[in-house]
């Protein structure tokens, strides 16, 4: 009971063992079947806490019965790294697993490079960053094969808690326990694809249970108040954290209620409350824009709401913010207009301001020519006010069209009226 945690005996020792990742390592893979052919790439694997890199790298090993070796880039040094190529010089070929690779240094990955290319060091790299961000390329280059991971299923999960309670060597299944089908589910699906922490709970929810004739009695209020909470998991400035806020946008952006409300519950129990808002109002003008002006207002007041009321009752005015803009008509057309123009000036094409729009207010500006300007106001045209039919772009740029608008909610009113001036520009003075 006191020794190795349960999450740390239950790592599979081959491959065939791995629960989940059919899709990275599944018997019809490519990488399943190099490794049963003695093969072992140079790879990085990529994904969220507690879903198997660790696992799988051990399994690795032990399917290969090439020497192993682990360390962990956050409390490894060069040093350490030094001490496995002269272990190379004894023993040839090592695996040698880096977790945490992005905690390590451009010039303590560099280190490596020679080793991997030779071959003398077959590396795996873990990491919960994206390791397009965050891994050196050199040593991307050098890996011959970058799997993203996913969280495990509620059924893979199941899989391997029962596997947990029937294994009499590394699991409980030389404990008694009575625990429901219904419990290991509930435990299953609290744990929210994490492996490690599915076992880790599975195992405190056990020695927290009532003992009856050496029999550990599982009740359900334990299993409800181990598994409150348990799914949440965020590093405020990891890759898991941006890929939420993402998916928030993506799914307000494709008008899904519920799973952008899904991701804002998700992004709040982080507590990162600035972060989300900041997003919010990113998206009010960037995905609804032209075609519901009154959100962008309605978001910034839901986001001082918030900002004043604080977590949890936060939640309130950004829940009615998330849904109106999921509901609401969508433009992106204001600000793509705008990068066009930025990537034209960016690109040099730019010329010379016409003269009646220049500066003309102090002494000597007519002089220089700044003169011509009218005033539209001074022109009523209908009920939209003042207009007048005058050059505004450069000269060499007239005619260029940045803004394309769009029949979308109110944006249909604004369209009409930019193509009823397209038409006046067009009959010449």
């Amino acid at each position: 009971m006191n020794g190795e945690p349960l999450a740390f005996r239950m790592r599979p020792s081959t491959i065939d063992e791995i629960v989940g990742q059919k899709e990275v390592i599944g018997e019809e893979t490519s990488l399943y079947k190099m490794i049963k052919n003695g093969y072992v790439p140079s790879m990085l694997l990529y994904g969220e806490p507690g879903i198997g890199k660790t696992s799988i790298a051990f399994a690795i090993a032990g399917t290969t019965n090439i020497p192993f070796i682990a360390l962990n880039a956050t409390t490894a040094g060069k040093k350490d790294v030094e001490a496995v190529v002269e272990e190379t010089r004894i023993t040839g070929k090592i695996i040698l697993f880096l977790d945490e690779i992005h905690r390590f240094n451009k010039a303590q990955q560099d280190y490596l490079l020679p080793h991997v290319e030779r071959g003398d060091i077959i590396l795996i790299g873990a990491t919960t960053e994206n390791p397009f961000h965050d891994v050196n390329p050199a040593i991307r280059s050098r890996c011959g094969q970058i799997k993203q991971l996913t969280r495990l299923t509620v059924e893979d999960i199941e899989v391997l808690l029962q596997r947990a309670l029937q294994d009499e060597r590394k699991g409980l299944g030389m404990v008694k326990i009575d625990i429901s089908e219904e419990q290991v589910k509930m435990i299953a699906f609290g744990s929210n694809g994490d492996a490690r922490k599915s076992l880790t709970l599975l195992e405190s929810i056990v020695y927290s249970s009532s003992k009856v004739n050496d029999t550990f009695i599982v009740d359900d209020k334990i299993v409800n108040d181990m598994v409150e909470n348990i799914g949440v998991y965020g590093d405020k400035k990891g890759t898991h954290f941006y890929n939420l806020l993402s998916s928030l946008q993506k799914s307000i952006r494709g008008s899904d209620v519920d799973a952008a409300l899904y991701y804002l519950a998700h992004l709040l129990e982080t507590g990162d409350l600035v972060a989300v808002n900041r997003r919010l109002v990113v998206i009010a003008y960037e995905d609804i824009g032209l075609a519901n002006t009154a959100v962008g207002n309605n978001v910034l007041a839901a986001v001082t709401a918030s900002e004043r009321l604080g977590l949890p009752e936060a939640r309130i005015p950004l829940s009615v913010a998330v849904v109106e803009m999921c509901l609401s008509s969508k433009s992106n057309s204001a600000y793509k207009a705008l990068d066009l123009a930025i990537q034209d000036v960016r690109s040099g094409k730019v010329g010379n301001i016409p003269m009646h729009l220049r500066d003309g207010h102090y002494a000597g500006a007519k002089v220089l020519g700044h003169v011509g300007y009218k005033y539209p106001h001074d022109f009523p045209i209908g009920t939209f006010g003042g207009w007048v039919n005058q050059d505004y772009l450069p000269e060499n740029l007239i005619g260029t069209k940045y803004y394309q608008p769009l029949d979308a909610g109110d944006e249909k009113r604004l369209a009409a009226i930019y193509e009823k001036l397209e038409q006046f520009r067009n009959q010449r003075k």
